[in-house]
Order: structure tokens, then sequence, then C-alpha cells
């Protein structure tokens, strides 16, 4: 209790407690020693203070949301909080201006409510899920928020369809591990400020701008994603987000991009060139109809030594698919070699001109099927350095690329369980291929 004795926090805590007789009979014509003392040997004082600091100390921590409701509610999504049955009593709930608490968290038509008042109690440890799928939620704006313990924000604003404005400015984060889907289907929200987030100890950020699909700027530059583990689906479906600034970002521990920049059709540049790919095994789908997307600057992915022989990269399957606005394209600094599947990977990069694959040495490709497909501005093509036996299925792998006049695929072998059909069909400017399998040169003297 040497606290009192002071001017510290706990002591302010002391001062603020309500049950003055306490505080009188400790303090009134005694010196702070004698209290003290007093305190040291009377164990049934001692409690009763500790009981009125704890109960001090819960109201301290209670957390305030005020939420505005949507005046056109759907009947089957009027949930306005979720929390499971065992910590209902933890949330305490009061409609419009009223100080009667209410037992229920929906609300209906006939209810006429304009403002609803939560109170959560310290003893919630996690937000996980605690907006999730409150489609009648128009506005949430956190307003005492006094802890810094809440680990969990997984799923908390998730399918918040109706959400147009959200003030997280008292929220801490310090604390928090996982921020998965936590904004993910806020297709109403056109900003969010996040400048008070503190990222340091976030594992987990798959799909949290997911489908955020009305968002036009996102400022992450106060982002710290050292330890960041997943990153797929980040930004998937942002299709309103004009540009985006992630050269803070710090990616060595991301295992995971696949879709993480999916759909952003208003797009026009980015700049990755930053990114530390080297543990990257999933980048499918990453760019996926980033259709006003004109330039990619990738990073030079310097290998350190203790990675050189391990092959994380195994699946680059539709990762520029409708990339339609896409000009040039560098990707001689990543690593191909244990890529199995790169099916549909350039499908209908019509303006590429431009493609450096001089690294994409790889001996374990088994789908290849679409992968230039309707590269309709492509003029020659170098993949000698893609030799596999293991090969399953090349068919219509250059499809439809009018202007393509060179191929090299001087090692690239097919068998009699090779799906080839169509593979060159559609390519009336084609006049040399290199290649020495027949099975391929066949389909290319009889091209279409």
């Amino acid at each position: 209790m040497k606290e009192i004795s002071n001017k510290s926090n706990k002591g302010c805590v002391l001062i603020k407690v309500k049950s003055k007789y306490i505080i009188k009979q400790i303090f009134d014509n005694l010196q702070q020693k004698n209290a003290l003392e007093i305190l040291r040997y009377n164990k049934k004082l001692r409690n009763v203070l500790n009981k009125k600091i704890n109960e001090y100390k819960n109201e301290y921590l209670k957390i305030e949301i005020e939420i505005i409701p949507e005046i056109y509610y759907d009947t089957y999504f009027n949930y306005f909080i979720n929390f499971n049955k065992k910590e209902e009593s933890y949330y305490h709930i009061y409609f419009n201006n009223d100080t009667k608490e209410q037992k229920r968290n929906k609300i209906y038509k006939e209810d006429n409510i304009s403002k609803i008042k939560i109170v959560i109690d310290n003893k919630v440890k996690s937000f996980y899920k605690l907006f999730f799928n409150c489609k009648c939620i128009k506005k949430i704006n956190f307003i005492k928020f006094n802890r810094d313990d809440i680990k969990n924000l997984s799923f908390m604003f998730y399918e918040c369809s109706s959400l147009i404005e959200l003030n997280l400015f008292k929220l801490h984060t310090d604390k928090s591990t996982n921020m998965s889907n936590m904004f993910s289907g806020c297709s109403s929200l056109k900003k969010l400020d996040l400048s008070n987030f503190n990222t340091n100890n976030v594992f987990d950020m798959k799909y949290m701008f997911n489908c955020c699909s009305s968002l036009e700027k996102l400022n992450l530059s106060v982002f710290n994603t050292n330890n960041v583990l997943n990153m797929s689906h980040m930004f998937n479906g942002c299709g309103s987000l004009k540009e985006l600034d992630l050269s803070n970002f710090n990616t060595d521990k991301v295992s995971h991009m696949n879709d993480m920049f999916s759909c952003c059709s208003s797009l026009k540049e980015l700049n990755i060139s930053n990114f530390n790919m080297t543990k990257v095994n999933k980048t499918n789908y990453m760019f996926n109809n980033c259709s006003s997307l004109e330039e990619i600057n990738f990073p030079n992915c310097n290998i350190p030594d203790k990675y050189k022989n391990f092959n994380f990269l195994f699946d680059t399957n539709h990762m520029f698919f409708g990339c339609s606005s896409l000009k040039k394209l560098n990707l001689s600094n990543l690593k191909f070699n244990s890529v199995g599947n790169m099916g549909y990977m350039f499908f209908g990069c019509s303006s590429l001109k431009e493609l450096n694959l001089s690294n994409i040495k790889n001996y374990k490709v088994r789908n290849m099927s679409h992968m230039f497909y309707n590269c309709l501005s492509l003029e020659e093509l170098n993949l000698s350095n893609v030799n596999s036996d293991t090969i399953l299925d090349i068919g219509y792998m250059f499809y439809g690329c009018l202007s393509l006049k060179k191929i090299n695929i001087s090692n690239l072998r097919a068998s009699q369980y090779t799906y080839i059909r169509d593979m060159f069909n559609k390519c009336p400017s084609l006049k040399e291929l290199t290649c020495s399998d027949k099975l391929i040169m066949a389909q290319f003297k009889n091209k279409k």
C-alpha cells in the first residue's frame, strides 16, 4: 500500500474511490506513516479498501461504445452486437437516453431507436466477432476505452455492410495479435482512420480489408508488420482504392500473399519493391483482375544464403489474371524453382508487351494451361529454362496470342498423358517455335 504516500496512478485511484469514510478514517488527523501502519495491521479495513479499489478499477476499465442504427434494417439481420450466453452478463445495453438496461441484442422497426449505448465489463478479453454480420449498424463510436489487453480482433466488424462511419481513435490495439477479417465486408465504408493502431504483435492480417469496396483511401503508414505471417486476401475486392502506399511493410515472415490485391480494379500503380518474398509460398490470384494496374514494381529478391537451397513458392496460378492494362512485367528476381501450378497466370493480360521470365527455372511444374491465354500484345517468349517431365496440362497455353511471333520452349516435354489441346490456336503471327518435343510440334503444325 505504499502507493498512498505518493502521487502515482494507483494513488490517484485511491483518492477517487467514493468510499469517503474509509479515506477519512485513514488520513484525517493522522500522518501518512500512521495511516500505513493502520492498513498494515487492520486486515478488515484493508480488505474493505481493496474491495472499493477493485470496484473503481472495474468501473474505470469498462468499455463504452455508441451505435447509431440504420433506419431501414432487414429483420433477418437485426443484431447490433454478438456475445455468447456465458458472457451475456458482461454486456450492458441501453436504448436512446434511457437508463433502463436492456436484455437483448436485437432491434426491430417498431422500436424507434436512434442510439444504442453498450458498456462492456473488463472481464471480456476478446472482441472476436463482436459486430459479426451486424448489418443494421450505421455508425460506431468508441467513447471510452482504457484497456490494452484485447488480443483477438478478428471478424470484429465482419459484414457490417451498412456501416458508413467508424471512430476507432480510442481503441487500443497494443497487445492485439489477430486482425484477420477485421473489416471484411464493410462495403459502405469510404474512409477509415487507423492512425492510432499499434500492430507490433499482430501475426495475422488475412482478409483484413477484404471487400471494402467503397474504401477510397487507406493510410497504413503506422503499421508494423514485422510479425505478420499471413496477408492473403488482405485488400481483396477494394475496388475503389486508387493508391496504396506499402513502403513501410516488412514481409520477412509472410508465407501467404494469395489474393492479396485481387479485384483492386482502380489501382493504377503498385510499388512492392520493399517486399521480402523469400518465404512466400503462395501468390496465386495475387493481382487477379487488377484491370487498371499499369505497373508493378517487384522486389529484388536477394535470397539469403541460409535460404539458397529452399524453394518456398509453389503456386502462382491466376497471379496476373485479367490485368488488362499491364504493359510490362519483370519477374526475373522471383524464384520459380518449385512452382507446380502456373495455370492462367497471365490470362487476359492483353496490353502486356514485355515479359521477363529469365529466372523461371522449373523442374516441377505440372500445370501451364491457359498461361498466356489472350495476351494479345506479346511478341516473343523465352521459356527455355522450363525443364519438366511431369507436365500434365498445357492446353490453350498460348491461345489467342495474336501478336506472338517467336517462342522458345526447347526443354518442355509432353507425354501421352499431357493435355495439349489448342495450345497454339489463334496465334496467326507465330512462325518460329524452338521445341524438341514431337507431340508439341504436332500441335504447332496443326494450329488453327
